[in-house]
């Protein structure tokens, strides 16, 4: 590959046609050399099955047990107010030895603490409570019939 610097004869009248591919070669050989380093970084990965997102509505059965938790972390069972923990537990100790064992569906206030709906979780766990879901809002332009 040569480079082309102007007319043999000294004539600097004359128009060079030809392109420059020089900084083309460079670019590429840069491009080339960073595919070549972050393409194991993107292949070397723990083969995992990640969950869908799956717009299901609730259908909602009269043993399922509702918990709300509001902003404050006040925990409501089904509608009436709960003063602690120990409370919600005796009531989960109710229902978990029911056959069929019904549902959990806690409610979080989006801008409670973390620590107040964690707390429901655990006293789930001690209590027995095999199924335990989370209701939420369905996310936007998500039309009703569950479709896009």
């Amino acid at each position: 590959m040569g480079m082309s610097v102007g007319a043999a004869d000294g004539d600097e009248e004359t128009v060079v046609s030809e392109i420059n591919t020089t900084p083309l070669v460079d670019v590429m050989l840069v491009l080339l050399i960073i595919f070549l380093l972050t393409i194991p970084v993107a292949i070397q990965t723990v083969p995992v099955t990640l969950p869908s997102e799956a717009n299901v509505p609730t259908v909602t059965k009269p043993e399922n047990v509702t918990i709300a938790v509001d902003v404050d972390g006040n925990i409501y069972w089904n509608a009436s107010l709960l003063p602690d923990t120990k409370a919600l537990f005796e009531r989960m100790k109710e229902v978990a030895v029911l056959n069929p064992q019904p549902e959990i569906h806690i409610r979080g206030d989006k801008e409670g603490r973390y620590e107040a709906v964690g707390k429901v979780v655990v006293t789930c766990q001690r209590a027995g409570i095999m199924k335990i879901g989370f209701i939420t809002e369905p996310p936007a332009g998500v039309m009703a019939t569950g479709g896009l």
